[in-house]
């Protein structure tokens, strides 16, 4: 059986699109038919090295989707086939098991625990998440990162308290998450602070109650006209030194600040030890601290509850052919939340 796929040759050039042969399948490994994917920076940052050296070349890629399960490998009891399933990058329950090869014309295609940008995908059983019959699978598709991470940092990270004061600086999908589990926790005050307007007012719509342009205002200056003592949390979700630096600057001596954006391996952030030493707290996050198992389902019965729109973060949709096209589109800073539909 064979699988259109997007294969990463080399960094720095496009992807292309190939039938590679579906290996058969091993101990905790699911065999899933992809409806929907999820378009991530953190895709473009592999393809790009900004990582660093790629030892696995050449490889697919994709860690959030939405699909269908066609069949189980040995071993696996969390899932059965037709069950609907979202699959995610964190880790959840099940066995663990990462190294999958496909083949291309004699080539082996290396992927790892969990692959999306193909019509069908080999992942390990603990990145598949069962989730309600009946539910949109294009929302389902963008739970598996965005959604569980940004929303996982209001209430697993921080654990964010009612009626206190949130910045985040970036509004793209995580940013927006967070922005939307801001609101669903009950913030009172939620910053938003990019570069482009056309996002401010996505991350508006979705619950921010003040915007600052950081191109035409000076960010901590008007930060601090809003929250004179500092903000109780901040949130990097831009990827930038100077917004990494200004979350920490932003909060008051007993806030907390969660850096969720991704440098280059050669950037470096300074910050002064004595905030530090007076009581400010700077914390690194791993998907927000998730339990897909438990956190992926909850936030997509609330979505059924219209209590947290999902659904308004989608800007763009792409076809599996046109993936090179969504990646120009998010380089560009054109969207909030990016999905592929597959056309099996």
């Amino acid at each position: 059986m064979k699988t259109r796929a997007a294969i990463l040759w080399q960094l720095h050039k496009p992807l292309v699109i190939d039938a590679v042969e579906i290996p058969s399948l091993k101990r905790g490994q699911v065999l899933v038919k992809i409806l929907y994917s999820g378009v991530c920076r953190a895709q473009y940052n592999e393809m790009t090295g900004l990582k660093g050296p790629d030892k696995f070349l050449p490889h697919l890629l994709g860690h959030e989707a939405s699909g269908v399960v066609v069949d189980i490998g040995p071993g696996v009891g969390k899932v059965k086939k037709n069950d609907p399933v979202c699959l995610t990058w964190i880790k959840g329950r099940g066995l663990d098991a990462f190294n999958t090869q496909y083949q291309l014309k004699g080539r082996s295609i290396n992927a790892g625990a969990v692959t999306t940008f193909s019509d069908y995908a080999v992942v390990s059983e603990n990145r598949v998440i069962r989730v309600h019959k009946g539910l949109p699978m294009d929302i389902v598709a963008i739970a598996g990162c965005a959604v569980v991470t940004g929303c996982g940092i209001i209430n697993n990270t921080l654990n964010a308290v009612k009626n206190s004061s949130i910045v985040i600086f970036g509004a793209g999908g995580i940013g927006l998450s967070v922005i939307l589990g801001a609101r669903h926790r009950g913030c009172a005050k939620i910053i938003a602070v990019d570069v482009l307007d056309s996002k401010l007012k996505l991350a508006q719509r979705l619950g921010a109650t003040h915007l600052i342009n950081a191109l035409k205002s000076p960010v901590l200056k008007k930060i601090s006209s809003i929250l004179p003592q500092g903000a109780d949390y901040s949130v990097d979700a831009s990827g930038h030194k100077t917004a990494m630096e200004n979350a920490f600057a932003c909060i008051k001596d007993t806030g907390v600040c969660v850096i969720a954006g991704n440098l280059s391996k050669d950037e470096k952030i300074e910050l002064h030890p004595f905030d530090l030493i007076k009581g400010k707290h700077i914390l690194g996050t791993w998907g927000g601290e998730s339990q897909p198992d438990r956190d992926i389902p909850a936030y997509l019965k609330a979505f059924s509850r219209g209590k947290l729109p999902i659904d308004q973060m989608i800007t763009h949709r792409f076809s599996l052919e046109d993936i090179n096209k969504a990646f120009d589109v998010l380089v560009k800073g054109q969207a909030g939340r990016i999905i592929l539909k597959m056309n099996i």
